[in-house]
């Protein structure tokens, strides 16, 4: 449906984590290697990025495929960065939502990507929009699954609501309410990384440096990418990586 990456670490351009890697998420934008749903992620591309001394963070999001706008190909070679989201979207059906469809979703520090389809949507999960303040609804950037699971969450993080805890909760109601979603979440505020695997890909790598990939597949050939479990909840910063299952209620 989609590819995703998030990075913690050390500033580097954009670049150097999104186009110049060998099976970079420029590259899968046309040829993923283990995308599992779909085959080329042209519905749409963004990235967002943090500047020193700026906690909330840039965006630059297209309609179009990545391969396409020579624009962002001089941004991503002379912007650094240590932390940055980006993703290359497969719509799961066809919107008029153009850029605003495309992750990173944004609010205050955090930026947020999904990877996957909630099957029935918007019918299947209604019930869970009574979460949701009705203003917070109606200033949703889209109208796509993505951006109302992104409402759900930003509505418990802007209550100060731990980030584990939010992830593991949005992807088991999501779940419960749309049998067969693939809830592979993605989230960032410049200093860790959170993510689901529910249904689809993930794996990460740390490096010497200090700096940290979580991707939904390899963006290179490094013998140390991990792959994640499915159902798994990951947290990550610029030198560690934690695991937890996600089969069993969050404690």
């Amino acid at each position: 449906m989609c590819r995703h990456l998030a990075v913690v670490g050390p500033p580097a351009s954009i670049g150097s984590a999104v186009v110049d890697p060998s099976h970079s998420l420029f590259r899968q934008a046309w040829q993923p290697r283990r995308q599992q749903h779909g085959t080329v992620n042209a519905d749409g591309f963004g990235v967002g990025w943090y500047a020193p001394g700026d906690p909330r963070p840039a965006r630059y999001r297209r309609t179009g495929p990545m391969w396409a706008d020579p624009s962002f190909a001089d941004l991503a070679r002379v912007v650094h960065t240590g932390a940055l989201l980006a993703a290359v979207r497969d719509a799961t059906v066809p919107s008029a939502d153009g850029e605003a469809a495309a992750a990173p979703f944004a609010d205050g520090p955090w930026l947020f990507s999904h990877n996957g389809a909630v099957p029935g949507y918007p019918e299947s999960v209604l019930p869970l929009a009574s979460q949701v303040p009705a203003e917070e609804l109606l200033r949703m950037e889209a109208r796509c699954d993505a951006a109302f699971l992104w409402a759900l969450l930003a509505h418990r993080l802007r209550r100060g609501e731990p980030v584990e805890q939010t992830l593991a909760d949005t992807v088991k109601a999501a779940a419960d309410a749309a049998p067969g979603a693939r809830l592979n979440l993605l989230l960032t505020d410049g200093a860790r990384i959170a993510a689901t695997t529910w249904g689809d890909t993930l794996w990460y790598l740390t490096g010497p440096a200090g700096r940290t990939a979580v991707a939904s597949e390899p963006y290179d050939d490094d013998p140390h990418w991990t792959e994640v479990p499915d159902h798994t909840l990951l947290i990550a910063d610029r030198t560690d990586v934690t695991l937890s299952p996600l089969k069993e209620p969050w404690q």
